[in-house]
């Protein structure tokens, strides 16, 4: 099923280049170098990446990209250093893990895409009045242990005064992590839990379906409790870096068109660049799960991996129990081609 997935998401991105990228004179007579991209999930969470697609500024840099989704950071990490994918798109937190552990050629961080967590807390009706204290002696399907939505949706939780437990009769909140990430949403509409949480475009295909409806952003109440978060960032592994630092350098260049076009293109106009990516939704669907990003300014304005941003994850990371000891921020990241490629566009 998984190798069925890959194909069809690899057919989609190929069809959305080709319905751009033929009417658009490329920079260069040489052939596109191949990249694949493992995301982590299939989300209008990652508008910048599918817009640099479709309006060309992937070709315009050389480089013709495959998507695939790999559904969780562990197995996004595992297709970056299995080869399986050249870059990866996932939390950081992934290859935190694999820096600790030890690993010679671990994945570097190199360009940041999203600056907050882009879920949402999804209830089973309507609730316009929801505050978290309506979480007390709840249930809610909470996601992957070790991932960044489960520790931030807990830092959250934490910071507004609730406790995490399985005591839901002592107002404690029972966040469980039993069910997989990619079939949270299946697992709630068939009645597991009071709660669940959800990225775009699953909330509004929830409320659609009147199976869920979002009820709060997490991304919103964690930049209050925390600040910025380096959510989601692109990385590959050491050793690619390396040896591939052109081709690094000209992803990132794309990448950075595109979150300047998303910056200041409308919602509309975010929603017909991403349509060949998410063809099941309709425009004013995806209208309306981009007014929902940009209202809590999910998206990096530019790739640049910022210390304090880091430093901010490792305390989620540490609030959370999940981290042994503090990477080395200039271990794992590497700012020079976000900054090169700011430079190059002025």
């Amino acid at each position: 099923m998984f190798k069925k997935f890959i194909t069809v998401t690899s057919s989609l991105a190929l069809s959305a280049m080709c319905l751009t990228g033929c009417n658009q004179t490329t920079t260069t007579d040489k052939e596109l170098d191949k990249v694949t991209i493992a995301e982590v999930t299939h989300s209008v969470f990652y508008a910048p990446q599918y817009a640099a697609v479709t309006k060309g500024f992937f070709e315009e840099e050389g480089i013709e990209v495959d998507i695939i989704n790999t559904s969780g950071a562990d197995k996004t990490m595992s297709a970056l250093i299995s080869g399986e994918a050249q870059i990866g798109l996932m939390g950081p937190e992934a290859s935190i893990y694999v820096y600790n552990q030890g690993s010679e050629n671990y994945a570097v961080n190199f360009a940041q895409l999203t600056k907050t967590d882009g879920s949402f807390i999804v209830a089973r009706e309507e609730m316009p009045d929801f505050t978290l204290e309506d979480l007390k002696g709840k249930e809610m399907l909470g996601g992957r242990a070790g991932g960044v939505p489960l520790m931030t949706l807990e830092y959250v939780l934490k910071k507004n005064g609730l406790t995490i437990g399985t005591n839901t009769e002592a107002g404690e909140v029972n966040v469980r992590t039993d069910v997989q990430f990619g079939v949270m949403a299946g697992a709630f509409a068939g009645g597991e839990a009071d709660f669940t949480t959800a990225f775009e475009p699953t909330g509004t295909q929830m409320e659609e379906e009147k199976t869920g409806y979002i009820v709060a952003s997490v991304g919103e109440l964690a930049t209050k409790a925390i600040g910025e978060v380096p959510y989601t960032a692109y990385s590959t592994t050491k050793n690619f870096m390396a040896d591939n630092e052109d081709l690094i350098q000209r992803f990132t260049n794309a990448l950075y068109k595109g979150q300047q076009w998303c910056k200041t293109a409308s919602s509309e106009e975010v929603a017909e660049a991403m349509q060949p990516f998410f063809n099941d939704l309709s425009l004013n669907d995806l209208i309306s799960v981009v007014d929902r990003y940009k209202s809590v300014d999910a998206w990096c304005e530019t790739p640049l991996f910022t210390e304090e941003s880091l430093n901010n994850l490792v305390d989620i990371m540490e609030e959370a129990g999940e981290l042994d000891k503090a990477p080395v921020y200039n271990d794992i990241v590497n700012t020079d081609f976000a900054n090169k490629a700011i430079e190059n566009a002025k």
